[in-house]
């Protein structure tokens, strides 16, 4: 990330804790964002998208169970991702804003970088090339794929809320197109 974006996440981190949540902690945030990202994106890849309603919004959801009906196997295979094939993590765009009622939202867009093994063609058409990496010798070659995600992760402050983070945007660039 650019020195610009790196001070602006950090700035709003500070925001949150002196405004929102004085125990706010971003290695903890990151960690059950990861934590997160790994279990949603195991249960989407297994079409279990009834156990996701305490994860994830319910227009994302909706829109999920649109997507994951129409994605080939080897597609929706890839979606998984084990926590400990989580390559890089970093955050995105973040956001404080009140609603008309005065509500009070914090939105987080964490980015993924992680390892899957599913049989994906070596470039899928009209998109850029997917990244592979082979392990192994020639007779134990194991070829994975290097995927991107979007996760944005949002929770209410206002007094009262529940202090749960809800997925409010789910993106698998070339694969949950």
């Amino acid at each position: 990330t650019s020195p610009l974006a790196w001070l602006r996440t950090r700035f709003y981190y500070l925001l949150i804790r002196l405004y929102f949540d004085q125990e706010f902690s971003v290695e903890e945030f990151t960690r059950g964002a990861k934590q997160a990202f790994s279990v949603v994106s195991k249960l989407l890849s297994q079409r279990k998208l009834d156990l996701l309603d305490e994860l994830v919004s319910a227009e994302v959801l909706q829109v999920l169970k649109e997507k994951i009906s129409l994605l080939p196997d080897s597609h929706r295979d890839a979606l998984a991702a084990d926590i400990d094939a989580i390559m890089y993590t970093t955050e995105g765009d973040i956001r404080i804003y009140y609603d008309d009622d005065g509500i009070k939202f914090v939105s987080i867009l964490m980015c993924f970088w992680y390892l899957n093994g599913a049989n994906l063609p070596d470039e899928v058409p009209g998109q850029a090339k997917v990244f592979q990496i082979v392990f192994g010798d020639e007779n134990t070659k194991e070829k994975k794929h290097l995927l991107t995600a979007n996760y944005e992760f949002q929770r209410e402050f206002t007094e009262g809320a529940k202090p749960d983070w809800t997925i409010t945007r789910i993106e698998h660039p070339r694969l949950l197109e």
